[in-house]
């Protein structure tokens, strides 16, 4: 309404009034009741016409409603072919009026920024539509299967990933396990070993180091037959540091990013969106999120990041990495500077070295080897196998014997400002292209401003405006008949889907409910707090028994002192409320 004010010279000359406006929509939308999966599925085939890299596929039930719905565009399935090597899903509720769970399926950038690969809708969160969406991933995505899949402890979603991609590691997310130790275990257990447990978990490489201090762990703490601990021991292949850093994972163990974007993009739909409305809003959000890609890619092209250290590997770095990744080699780098080493063992073979490093008031040792055969350096931390990112124990040996530039063999591709300079082929071998047409853009934006400074100057007079909108009459009819003797152009990517299914009807699932909270926070809402004295939940403080016995018994050196009612206080009190009782 302030933008038509503005435009229209006054709340007066508007024509209607807010309500109007949403009397307006309410009417919109029950005509569009019913036809809901009708308007996505055009809009699908409209985006493939513009774009045969669009792929998307509907699938409904027995009785043509719909069921599940995947859609990848052509910049996703173009990223996919740079950056698919890390794969984050999680599914999120709450977007839709069908109660349909959303899977979005997320990478991460040369920039070190999430990004959409492929969307899903799913009536049911079941092995069968896990597969069905993962079989649709395999079809649109160029390259291959992924080299990892973070996920949460889904059971369904791990039968599913171990069907389709037989090839691929499967990491839980360790962010939703660690978050459970204050559930499960009990009170006092949590709060004097959980520290232990979160050291053992994080800080130890070595896998025989990590399993005798578990198991010193609950041997100490009388929880060796505790059923849930036991469970995620025996996970533990699939989410424990140690176990997993040798594979790469962009530096991702959870599936935080995952909640994050879901965060983001609900700023922008709601449970009250159709589907139609869900996919307008999500292409909105999607837009903003890859104009921030853009704007990175605009910096890395036209700014050179400023060198910390004066040397020639950082320089040579600098022009090399995205300004996010040069920054993160840039800190490994000024950290090897303080690194103590020692020889350990040097034979015809290999050598090994032990690399102290001072962080955060503790010492660490890691051990760095040489394959001389390979000439290929290794360190127990794993951090250029987790993060791509030469560790800084492996740069401080790399300082040592003066290598001054870093080796293209510990430079990955998908971290370089040059990432996405490449062709991307789908299996038929067609190129994906984000724009079919990229003159388009530029005869649309000139056109555009073509149409402003007419418009401009025909609201100088009355006679100005009648001559247009006659001209623009005319012209959107011939240009009508123009485009109706087109043909239309062959669609590609997915086939072409005409067959019309009906709504879905309200799904109850899983997660239709509110999230999982930690006890600490359903105590907190419950008001609920443990007695500071005594550790029960039944009271606070305040109201300890123990407290109530120390303050209302005096001690031996003080005696009690009576009250006296003949206080001038008291007369005042009962002059203006009565006699004191």
């Amino acid at each position: 309404m302030s933008i038509l004010e503005v435009q229209s010279g006054g709340m007066e000359k508007i024509g209607f009034t807010k309500k109007d406006i949403y009397n307006f929509e309410y009417y919109e939308s029950s005509l569009m009741k019913n036809h809901d999966v009708e308007l996505v599925t055009e809009y699908f085939l409209a985006e493939q016409k513009n774009n045969r890299s669009f792929y998307f596929k509907i699938e409904g039930d027995s009785n043509d409603r719909l069921t599940r719905c995947f859609w990848a565009d052509a910049t996703s399935r173009r990223a996919y072919g740079f950056y698919g090597d890390v794969v984050v899903l999680d599914t999120t509720f709450n977007t839709n009026r069908y109660g349909l769970p959303f899977a979005p399926m997320l990478g991460v950038n040369n920039h070190g920024q999430t990004i959409v690969l492929a969307c899903a809708f799913l009536s049911k969160e079941t092995t069968e539509s896990f597969i069905w969406m993962f079989e649709e991933f395999k079809k649109a995505m160029p390259g291959g299967e992924p080299k990892m899949i973070i996920t949460d402890q889904d059971a369904a979603m791990a039968r599913a990933i171990f069907e389709v991609f037989p090839t691929t590691f499967h990491r839980l997310c360790i962010w939703h396990i660690t978050t459970k130790f204050s559930d499960k275990l009990p009170r006092t257990a949590y709060e004097e070993y959980w520290k232990e447990f979160k050291e053992t978990i994080w800080e130890i490489d070595n896998i025989d180091e990590f399993e005798e201090k578990w198991h010193a762990i609950i041997t100490k703490s009388g929880l060796t037959d505790h059923p849930w601990l036991s469970s995620v021991f025996d996970l533990r292949k699939s989410w424990v540091p140690a176990y997993v850093k040798h594979i790469f994972a962009t530096g991702m163990s959870s599936s935080q990013r995952a909640e994050g974007s879901h965060a983001f993009f609900k700023q922008y739909i709601s449970r009250r969106n159709s589907l139609m409305d869900f996919i307008t809003r999500f292409q909105r959000a999607l837009s903003h999120q890859r104009q921030k890609e853009l704007l990175a890619d605009h910096i890395d092209a036209f700014e050179k990041p400023q060198c910390a250290l004066l040397l020639t590997m950082d320089k040579q770095m600098a022009e090399i990495y995205t300004k996010a990744m040069f920054q993160k080699f840039e800190q490994e780098l000024m950290q090897s500077l303080p690194c103590f080493m020692e020889l350990k063992m040097d034979d015809a073979s290999k050598a090994i070295y032990k690399v102290s490093e001072r962080k955060r008031g503790k010492t660490r040792v890691t051990e760095v080897v040489y394959d001389k055969y390979s000439d290929q350096w290794s360190c127990s931390c794993k951090g250029f196998e987790f993060i791509g990112i030469l560790c800084c124990h492996a740069l401080a040996l790399l300082k040592r014997e003066q290598i001054e530039y870093l080796p293209n063999k510990y430079i990955l591709n998908r971290w370089k400002k040059t990432a996405k300079s490449g062709l991307v082929s789908d299996s038929n071998g067609n190129e994906i292209k984000d724009c079919e047409n990229n003159s388009l853009l530029i005869k649309r934006s000139r056109m555009s401003r073509l149409a402003s400074d007419v418009i401009e100057h025909a609201l100088m007079s009355e006679e100005g405006c009648e001559l247009l909108s006659n001209n623009l009459n005319d012209t959107r009819v011939m240009l009508k008949l123009l485009n109706d003797g087109v043909g239309p152009s062959k669609v590609g990517g997915s086939s072409s889907q005409t067959r019309y299914l009906k709504d879905p009807k309200r799904v109850t699932h899983k997660g239709s409910s509110k999230r999982v909270k930690g006890a600490k926070e359903t105590r907190m809402e419950r008001g609920i707090r443990h007695c500071q004295q005594c550790g029960q939940t039944s009271h606070d403080i305040r109201r300890c028994p123990r407290m109530a016995n120390t303050s209302t018994s005096p001690s031996n050196n003080e005696e009690s002192t009576p009250v006296n009612l003949s206080d001038p206080l008291f007369d005042e009190f009962d002059s203006m409320h009565g006699p004191t009782k």
